[in-house]
């Protein structure tokens, strides 16, 4: 890609394109070429980073919240401008198609705006004293102070986003590290920050092993809070890394998001719907829809017609072509991973209706897989593929539905599709889950908290949940001198 901006780290201020550390490249997963050369941070950068993000919250939290709000406004008027730009780097790093890579730039957009907003917003509360001798009681929303920011590589600027809108919005100090595959989106977030008038020092970004970094970021006194978005594993481990220093902890993890198709169900909005969103992103979405729990009185239909439009996904290099539906998965690793999901299928375990192997030549590419009828205890009804892999089961009645729905660790996103009202309701409360959509497939706005519960994390980004999960409470109380 000849556009494909140099690599660099932002610290205190100062673009650095050598890392103390050396540099790795970054990979085109449709076509294996080099798109260029990243710098890995050394420890020694790190203090650095974490020194100037002190510094940084020191200016950034001392400003009003309409400052704040005006700066961020500016910047989201910058990613709006540069939107195409952004968009074809995200297609070229990891390989979602330039449709898919514009809507999440617009997305991130105005996540950022709601977070300023909310800047204004959140003023705290007042509460009635019990005493005449009390003048008032305040609780206040105080910025928590420098975050450290952990994003993955399935959506590269929406998922910094989200994070940097909510930190920044507090009046929180950052140091942001994104993927490793894909730097470059982040980097051209942070740059429209930097222009509109951030500060020095409060929004800094490092790139390099994920391990270390993390580490020793996590382990500094400076930082006071970190959110992650990434593996259950790894999240449990930087869990507990964060708990040793009494640090908050934001983590979004895995997820296996259950479909419950009712009879009752609009069947061709189903299953047009669900065939649709299953392989966006190449399936690389933490609330991708996985397993489609249908009613056993119309699942051969359900499967038939669902294959029949998978089949008609036009997968290829997104970045040359416009009219591709699904790109490559977004690195090497992901290709085994979804012939491990596979391999224990066959016989009466599961059959392999379309799809189910790689697409040969260059790139990551893997065939849109349907699975019929996969076995309770396997891979892919209990571990999160992540990828272009759909499991089909039929059920006999909607509570052994929500029984399948429930039986995992997993409680991220839920989905339900039903024209009964009294199931709505039912399904709503009883599907065990952060975010549970009946009819669609969309958990996630601007507005709304985004988050899970049990081996998905817990906490929220977003919504007015996103920006208080950057502030402590604090309850100030005034009486009268005597």
């Amino acid at each position: 890609m000849s556009s494909y901006p140099a690599l660099k780290m932002l610290i205190n201020g100062e673009w650095i394109a050598s890392g103390g550390e050396g540099s790795m490249d970054v990979i085109n997963p449709a076509t294996e070429a080099v798109l260029g050369q990243c710098p890995k941070a050394s420890k020694e950068q790190l203090d650095a980073a974490l020194a100037a993000a002190d510094e940084g919250f020191r200016v950034w939290s001392a400003k009003p919240a309409a400052e704040r709000c005006a700066i961020l406004r500016r910047a989201t008027a910058l990613i709006r401008e540069r939107k195409e730009e952004i968009a074809r780097v995200i297609t070229a790093e990891m390989g979602k198609p330039v449709s898919q890579a514009l809507g999440e730039v617009a997305s991130a957009a105005e996540v950022i705006d709601f977070q300023a907003e909310e800047a204004k917003r959140a003023g705290g509360r007042m509460i009635p004293p019990r005493s005449p001798q009390i003048l008032s009681q305040q609780v206040h929303h105080v910025p928590v102070g420098p975050c450290v920011l952990l994003t993955p590589w399935n959506f590269p600027i929406n998922l910094p986003a989200r994070k940097l809108g909510g930190a920044l919005a507090a009046g929180c100090s950052a140091i942001l590290k994104p993927a490793e595959n894909t730097p470059a989106a982040a980097q051209m977030l942070v740059e429209a920050l930097v222009d509109a008038g951030v500060p020095n020092g409060v929004v800094n970004l490092v790139h390099g092993d994920p391990g270390m970094i993390s580490e020793h970021l996590i382990k500094s006194d400076v930082t006071r809070k970190v959110s992650f978005t990434g593996s259950t594993a790894v999240g449990k481990m930087l869990g507990a890394l964060a708990a040793q220093g009494m640090k908050r902890f934001t983590p979004e993890l895995g997820g296996h998001a259950p479909v419950i198709v009712s009879e009752n169900a609009d069947f061709a909005h189903a299953v047009a719907t669900c065939a649709t969103v299953k392989f966006r992103n190449a399936g690389q979405v933490c609330v991708s829809p996985t397993r489609f729990l249908v009613a056993r009185s119309m699942y051969d239909k359900f499967v038939a017609e669902f294959t029949d439009r998978v089949r008609q996904i036009r997968v290829g290099d997104a970045g040359v072509d416009d009219t591709v539906d699904m790109g490559p998965l977004a690195h090497a690793r992901r290709v085994p991973a979804m012939d491990y999901i596979l391999e224990d299928l066959g016989g009466n375990r599961g059959e392999v209706v379309t799809g189910g192997k790689r697409i040969e030549g260059k790139g990551y590419f893997y065939e849109p897989t349907v699975v019929a009828g996969p076995a309770a205890d396997s891979r892919l009804m209990n571990e999160e593929p992540f990828g272009p892999v759909a499991g089909i089961v039929p059920f006999d009645d909607l509570e052994e539905a929500v029984s399948i729905a429930n039986s995992l660790r997993y409680g991220l996103a839920a989905y339900a599709f039903t024209g009964s009202q009294d199931e709505s309701y039912y399904l709503g409360k009883s599907l065990r889950a952060g975010m549970v959509a009946i009819n669609h497939l969309i958990v996630a706005s601007p507005e709304s908290p985004f988050g899970g519960v049990g081996d998905s994390g817990f906490g929220s980004e977003g919504g007015v949940e996103g920006y208080l999960g950057y502030t402590d409470t604090k309850f100030v109380t005034v009486a009268k001198s005597r």
